[in-house]
């Protein structure tokens, strides 16, 4: 049998969706030195394609399988890890070997920039951008025609900044005397969605991914106390060299913090697997992936609260991240993403929506101003604080991600390119910094807002509904869409994000509305599939009763 041509003597061609843009307003300091290390990601395809279900009221949501299922049809299909293996060794590249790599359909390759340059075709430079100094390519990538059919995705080359945290700080009016009562704790916030009054995440593990900053163990102590409630167990997970790496809250700390408190309080008892990874392509979508394949602290929902508009992604990248997505559904592990906080331009010119909240294998989470005394909400609108500087709600049509099957009667508006269509965001909460949340952070109390507090407490919700049915609710958007489920939303119906306006059913500033708790958790019962990863999960001792919050009235800031 004749030997396959060396990779070198093949002619490349370019991997279809790696082009990246030129980094605006960037300044050349000088060629990426030959000698210096990196570490790049490649995502191969898959053994067989996941299957989708089509039946009844779960038409379009992936078929839901065992993790053995998983690994025997779903995972890295062998003939392209032995191609990427001996690609790695003909241009001299480091294989790093990972236990659960072909689960990730990752195979992480190291190198110096010369030899990983010459591997994959591109031009690395050093660049400052904003100040600080990055590695950037600009282009495509090319790769051996042997290997194209192979390969998904590249990622690693470039680590400019793939993403920003959804959070807002309050911003106190300094010409009143005192701010008015307008903010909540996070069981508050529970308490007017009817959460179970004996709400608990017992047994399960909430993750969340984060792209920087980090935590405290003795912030996290004092806040829980002062909910009276026991701080929960929390394990730091490393991802491409990220770390737990606390500053101050002029950074990404609150983020952090942010999705802990309301994650953690809103469902007592569960447990809190924080993934840091760099702030890049690569280690987003590396995260997410570690995080589905997470057997040992194995989260049953995935919180995500950074983004960014779809076009400042590469077609490679929206489509990894996705399919790690899909991977997740599949499993049965929800995922919940905020939809962003610059109202419908998402921060750019004319109408975006953020990435990854448009995946359609992720629960987009929305933002409303919340005014509610105790479990009777007074009032919801849309959040649009734009006039004051302080966000809006993300929301609109997707460029790149067609219309769902099963948004197919929501009445979401056309999209500007023929290839969009999925609707955004799918659900709503409180996330207006005027009536936010009451955290603590870096030894402060603030008040914090943005749809980064909705993806935590929505991912509180899931982990508290995995809890009381004994399954793993997974992939929800077929069941709460169906009509029956409209008694299960708070339907916002006043307010706008910019060019979106609310009304009667889903729209494109709260999708179909807030959580009535106590009606949406037994819709979310998942269909029997026979599958393990829908079966009733371990349960943990239950945890001893919290002592509840006072209640505080919250009324409408006088601005």
């Amino acid at each position: 049998m004749a030997k396959s041509p060396r990779f070198a003597d093949q002619s490349c061609a370019l991997l279809p969706g790696s082009e990246k843009s030129a980094a605006p307003a960037a300044t050349l300091l000088k060629a990426t030195p030959s000698k210096s290390k990196l570490t790049v990601s490649v995502i191969v395809k898959r053994k067989e394609p996941l299957k989708i279900n089509r039946r009844g009221g779960r038409a379009a949501g992936p078929v839901r399988v065992t993790r053995a299922e998983f690994k025997k049809h779903h995972s890295a299909d062998s003939s392209a890890l032995k191609q990427i293996r001996a690609f790695a060794k003909e241009f001299g590249l480091k294989v790093v070997e990972d236990p659960v790599s072909a689960l990730r359909r990752t195979v992480q390759l190291i190198g110096s920039a010369a030899d990983i340059q010459k591997a994959f075709g591109v031009a690395l430079e050093q660049k400052t951008i904003d100040g600080e100094e990055y590695r950037v390519r600009e282009g495509g990538i090319h790769l051996p025609e042997s290997l194209l059919d192979s390969v998904e995705a590249v990622l690693g080359l470039d680590n400019r900044p793939q993403a920003t945290p959804h959070f807002r700080l309050h911003k106190p009016d300094p010409t009143q005397p005192a701010q008015p009562a307008g903010s909540f704790t996070p069981p508050q916030v529970a308490e007017a969605y009817r959460f179970p009054a004996t709400a608990s995440g017992a047994g399960q593990t909430i993750g969340i991914v984060e792209l920087g900053g980090g935590y405290r163990k003795a912030d996290l102590t004092a806040y829980f106390k002062t909910l009276g409630q026991a701080a929960p167990k929390i394990t730091a997970v490393t991802v491409d060299g990220g770390k737990n790496s606390p500053s101050n809250t002029a950074g990404a700390d609150p983020e952090v913090m942010l999705d802990i408190e309301v994650a953690a309080s809103v469902a007592p008892g569960a447990n809190i697997a924080v993934y840091f990874t760099p702030n890049t392509d690569q280690g987003f979508i590396d995260a997410i992936t570690t995080a589905v394949h997470d057997t040992e602290n194995a989260p049953s929902v995935i919180s995500i609260s950074w983004g960014g508009p779809e076009s400042s992604w590469t077609q490679q990248s929206l489509t990894a991240l996705d399919a790690a997505c899909q991977s997740a559904a599949a499993l049965g592990v929800t995922i919940t993403v905020a939809a962003g906080d610059n109202g419908s331009t998402d921060g750019g010119t004319g109408n975006n929506v953020d990435f990854p909240a448009s995946s359609p294998h992720v629960l987009a989470c929305g933002g409303t101003k919340l005014v509610a005394d105790g479990a009777t909400i007074v009032s919801e609108v849309v959040w649009n604080e734009l006039a004051n500087n302080e966000g809006a709600t993300g929301g609109g049509v997707s460029n790149v991600f067609p219309l769902p099957t099963w948004q197919a009667n929501a009445n979401v508006p056309a999209p500007s390119v023929s290839t969009g269509g999925r609707g955004v965001p799918d659900v709503a909460g409180d996330a207006d910094p005027t009536t936010g949340y009451e955290i603590r952070v870096d030894g402060q109390s603030i008040v914090v807002g943005g749809t980064s507090a909705v993806a935590p407490l929505w991912a509180g919700l899931i982990a508290v509904a995995n809890r009381q049915l004994g399954a793993q609710v997974g992939f929800i958007q077929p069941a709460i869409y169906a009509a029956k489920a409209a008694s299960a939303f708070n339907d916002i119906t006043q307010g706008n994000n910019g060019a979106f306006s609310a009304g009667p059913g889903w729209d494109a500033c709260t999708g179909l509305g807030s959580p009535i708790a106590a009606n949406l958790i037994p819709l979310l019962a998942p269909a029997d599939t026979g599958s393990a990863s829908s079966k009733p999960v371990k349960e943990a001792n239950k945890p001893a009763k919290a002592k509840k919050p006072a209640k505080k009235a919250a009324r409408k800031s006088a601005r």
